[in-house]
């Protein structure tokens, strides 16, 4: 479990985070989303230890985790651009790892090797950025953690690979009752792994919950009326966060009960209603419109 208590972190007059909390839980795949400069990746660099916060603390199982090396044995950061030398490939890093993660599995290695399809003995430095990024994944996964922490996992990454990493992230989480947190603006891919998510902005958290509470209480619906004047008869008896009209074509985004709200339409008669599925990115932008912020800030 990560325990994060009022953690505030400033960069000269930025100020990153502002006195955010949040728990995530283990055996989790947790994601971390919000506005451009939010506060994701500065989060994860305290939570791995790379930085330290200015006030607040940060525990891994109970444990501090700033210059803390037994907690840095049981945990991985991937950055957005992980760093190799010009001389490393994947076979010579496994031996260095293997030499420094006391829990280092040769036979999870040799796994990741089967399926990732990338060259262990060629310079990481002459691959792709996807291909680097699956490098990272490799040996990063084969040191066994407890947490761990990506950094824009998807970015680089060719279709099929991203659906190779979902499935070895859900599976290795679900074996090892592991952490693993990932920030990422890439909130479809998200919707795919995450069972919870926090929405972050301006260093704080706007929102934490799984991903299907959050779909509770929020729906979004199209109707066809053959008088569209009819709708407003009772349109200030839906609780309507974003509406379109075009013709005869209503379609709005609501919070409260469904089912209450296919009432009131049923009683201007509509030529046919239909519920739509609402995405992980409309469910955010609708949270940031309610708070009052500019969605146009909020990641595509």
């Amino acid at each position: 479990m990560i325990e994060i208590k009022g953690v505030t972190k400033t960069f000269g007059n930025v100020t990153a985070l502002n006195n955010t909390t949040l728990t995530i839980g283990s055996g989790s795949v947790f994601g971390l989303v919000g506005s451009n400069g939010a506060g994701k990746s500065t989060l994860l660099r305290i939570i791995a230890g790379v930085y330290r916060a200015d006030s607040g603390s940060v525990k891994i199982n109970s444990r501090e985790t700033f210059e803390n090396n037994k907690v840095k044995q049981n945990l991985i950061f991937i950055s957005d651009y992980p760093y190799f030398s010009s001389f490393d490939t994947v076979d010579k890093l496994a031996k260095i790892y293997k030499t420094i993660y006391e829990n280092w599995s040769d036979e999870k290695f040799e796994y990741l090797k089967s399926v990732f399809p990338i060259d262990t003995k060629a310079k990481i430095s002459q691959m792709s950025k996807g291909m680097q990024r699956q490098a990272a994944i490799m040996l990063g996964i084969s040191t066994m953690p407890e947490c761990i922490l990506f950094d824009e996992i998807f970015d680089g990454l060719d279709p099929v690979i991203r659906e190779l990493v979902k499935r070895i992230l859900i599976d290795f989480v679900e074996e090892n009752n592991a952490t693993v947190v990932i920030a990422s603006h890439n909130l479809r891919e998200l919707e795919d792994v995450c069972d919870h998510v926090a929405l972050l902005h301006l260093g704080g958290v706007l929102l934490e919950n799984d991903i299907d509470a959050l779909k509770l209480g929020i729906f979004r619906v199209q109707l066809a009326l053959n008088n569209p004047q009819d709708f407003e008869k009772i349109e200030k008896e839906l609780n309507i966060v974003k509406i379109s009209k075009l013709g005869k074509m209503i379609e709005f985004t609501a919070r409260g009960s469904i089912d209450t709200a296919r009432e009131l339409l049923e009683s201007i008669n509509p030529l046919f209603i239909e519920t739509l599925p609402l995405t992980l990115e409309e469910l955010f932008i609708s949270e940031m419109e309610v708070a009052g912020y500019d969605i146009n800030n909020l990641v595509k």
